[in-house]
């Protein structure tokens, strides 16, 4: 049983990572775009932010974790998750780039890391649980 779970769980991280991979690739080049076209860098990463989080729930739902439930909670948990992450990563920008000089460029793009490890943990354990498990 556990086996299979792991067999699952690692079936899904693979899906997640694809669908994390090139989102966040586009993402990152449209940030760095809006913020060489002038745009701040915690109004960049917003846009860039939103826009992810809408685009990805579609694949993720359906492809990566493949959740046969109620789109709307599910959407709400997802949205919760993300902007959590959203809080989080607005507060080491602030931290790292604002207060301690780093370039927003480094510290931006590990937040994307940082933060995909926390948001598959967030789906797998909430957002797409089991039916049953709600």
């Amino acid at each position: 049983m556990l086996e299979g779970r792991l067999g699952v769980a690692a079936g899904e991280f693979a899906r997640f990572a694809v669908v994390g991979v090139v989102s966040n690739a586009a993402l990152y080049l449209l940030y760095l775009l809006l913020t060489q076209l002038g745009l701040g860098h915690k109004l960049a990463a917003s846009i860039t932010y939103a826009i992810g989080v809408l685009q990805t729930f579609f694949f993720n739902r359906s492809w990566s974790f493949r959740d046969r439930g109620a789109a709307g909670p599910a959407l709400g948990r997802y949205v919760g998750a993300y902007g959590l992450g959203y809080a989080l990563n607005m507060l080491v920008l602030a931290l790292l780039v604002d207060r301690m000089g780093y370039p927003h460029q480094w510290v931006q793009g590990v937040m994307i890391i940082v933060l995909a490890a926390l948001l598959f943990a967030a789906q797998k354990l909430w957002v797409f649980r089991e039916k049953g498990k709600r």
